[in-house]
């Protein structure tokens, strides 16, 4: 899938979630650095790379969303984001089975961009 078409997707199901759906500003943080981490480690050539791609993509435009919400500046969301990816790396680097099972239930939440 390309990424034009995967943002796109990510773009869509962002606007059509249900508010009840939606998450914390510091849930989507979390989750975007623990995706953006695991697609960094895992690599984009495999299908589970490339699924953690489409996850991090998803996860850091839901971040970006309810920093808007919020009323938190693009630069603070960002810094907020390269933080938790840098965290995230060193967790799960270090096979932290927190960090799996955060990961694990950040991915169970991402919907379906294919």
């Amino acid at each position: 899938m390309s990424s034009l078409l995967a943002l796109s997707s990510a773009v869509f199901m962002l606007q059509a979630a249900p508010s009840v759906g939606l998450v914390s500003y510091d849930e989507a943080v979390r989750c975007a650095g623990l995706t953006q981490a695991a697609s960094e480690l895992e690599g984009g050539e495999s299908a589970q790379g490339r699924r953690q791609y489409d996850a991090a993509l998803y996860w850091s435009l839901a971040a970006m969303q309810a920093a808007t919400a919020a009323g938190k500046p693009a630069t603070v969301a960002e810094g907020d984001q390269t933080r938790a990816r840098i965290s995230a790396v060193r967790s799960l680097n270090g096979d932290a089975p927190e960090a799996r099972a955060a990961l694990q239930r950040c991915q169970q939440k991402t919907p379906n961009l294919d």
